[in-house]
């Protein structure tokens, strides 16, 4: 999953715990600010696409931020729009 906070910041990695329709809950090794908006883009398992992946860009409220295992910071927020993003063909 790719982070992006705001104009002027740069995109951060982050590891998916657990996605619903409704907010996801990630690990990044940036601290981020309880009530900031942010983008989040990221790939969407079968189960909440009806039985495809597909790639989605998440616009969220970041709701709580908490220590996380060693350096990281556990952070759950709430999906406010998603928007499905075009497949791009692989050149072969």
């Amino acid at each position: 999953m790719r982070v992006r906070g705001g104009p002027g910041t740069s995109d951060l990695a982050a590891q998916t715990r657990d996605v619903s329709t409704n907010g996801v809950f990630l690990y990044t090794e940036s601290r981020m600010v309880e009530g900031s908006d942010v983008e989040l883009v990221l790939i969407l398992p079968p189960e909440l696409t009806s039985g495809e992946k597909c790639w989605v860009c998440c616009h969220a409220r970041v709701l709580r931020v908490e220590q996380g295992p060693g350096k990281d910071f556990g952070v759950a927020a709430e999906i406010r729009r998603m928007d499905i993003l075009p497949e791009i063909p692989m050149a072969t």
